[in-house]
């Protein structure tokens, strides 16, 4: 774990200043993936929950393996890639599969016709205001439109060498036409099919056409393949996901990122793979522009090294690094009791 930097341009570690063993200390335990349960039984590995805009917001490769060596051979596992493909399922992909040195059999995108009238030019939803008449009556026209975005999604996701299957995550107010517009437009851009998932309603009965499909697109030829190989510079492997992934034109590099980079490379650590941290509501570093736009360039502010993890990361655009708190946050109110060792402040 790199912490720092000396005067001399060398790397400062966790061992360097004498923490390593403290820092192993709180991890031992937080190392062990949690195992739990669906309401229908079904077991549930949770681990390194998904953060896929500074993170590589995948599950841990060590659950994966733990869940892949328990099913077997004729067994399935369902992994967590985070949100938004062009961020999770990139860095699954050019991170975790990299590392690990597994591979998909397929991939589930998972769509809702809201999200794709928002991408076709819906108003902004706002939390807590009620929804525009827009999502909540039918728009085929609209839906129509927002399926650029998907269909991008679909054809980033191709270009991995593996089989797509579309879940359309159905909410009450989809019609059956809108959902008929999402399934032509899955179809046609490449993916196997397009299917819904009821789950939330029905339970594992409202999924069982889409699990029938996800089987069945696993037992098609594959040829997984990353997008970029490790050998090159830092630059070529961002300006590869900005051309490859996001559809833009190309990258602009603050005086700090350039300098940044500058370092890593001659500190050795250009060989790692990179973790974009960007916005997740668009393709590009401006949450407002949607669907599937082009034209565009990328602004680097910043390049950051996670060396425990395993990255490099860039700053793309105004992305924070830290999640914002609320005017009085919560930790203020978390406390243990002393006589009894009871914990407040979390129920």
């Amino acid at each position: 774990m790199v912490i720092g930097t000396n005067r001399k341009g060398t790397p400062i570690t966790a061992d360097d200043i004498g923490v390593g063993g403290s820092l192993t200390v709180l991890m031992k335990d937080t190392i062990m993936p949690n195992l739990m349960q669906t309401l229908e039984g079904t077991p549930a590995f949770v681990h390194a929950g998904p953060f896929a805009n500074i993170a590589h917001g995948n599950s841990s490769i060590l659950a994966d393996k733990i869940a892949l060596k328990l099913v077997g051979k004729d067994g399935y596992v369902l992994t967590e890639c985070g949100f938004g493909a062009d961020i999770g399922f990139e860095k699954f992909a050019n991170i975790k599969c990299r590392e690990s040195g597994l591979a998909p059999d397929c991939v589930v995108l998972v769509a809702t016709i809201r999200a794709l009238k928002m991408h076709g030019g819906g108003p902004k939803v706002v939390a807590g205001s009620p929804l525009a008449s827009a999502y909540t009556d039918e728009n085929v026209a609209l839906v129509e439109a927002g399926c650029s975005n998907l269909v991008r999604h679909i054809q980033n996701t191709r270009k991995f060498g593996v089989p797509v299957i579309v879940a359309i995550n159905k909410f009450i107010y989809d019609t059956d036409a809108e959902i008929e517009a999402v399934r032509k437009a899955s179809i046609a851009a490449g993916a196997e099919g397009a299917y819904l998932s009821e789950n939330w309603a029905e339970g594992g009965a409202g999924a069982v056409a889409l699990g029938e499909a996800v089987i069945a697109a696993c037992q098609k030829p594959s040829n997984f393949k990353l997008l970029y190989p490790a050998e090159a510079s830092i630059k070529e492997k961002i300006e590869c996901i900005v051309r490859d992934i996001y559809g833009g034109d190309g990258v602009v590099y603050s005086p700090e990122a350039e300098q940044k980079i500058a370092l890593y490379t001659k500190q050795g650590f250009d060989k790692l793979p990179i973790c974009m941290a960007k916005t997740q509501y668009s393709f590009t570093h401006d949450a407002a522009l949607k669907g599937a736009p082009t034209g565009f360039v990328v602004p680097v502010r910043d390049v950051r090294a996670s060396i425990g993890a395993g990255f490099i990361y860039p700053l793309i655009g105004k992305m924070s690094t830290m999640p914002g708190l609320s005017t009085r946050p919560g930790y203020y109110e978390i406390d243990i009791d002393t006589k009894t060792g009871r914990i407040l402040g979390l129920s």
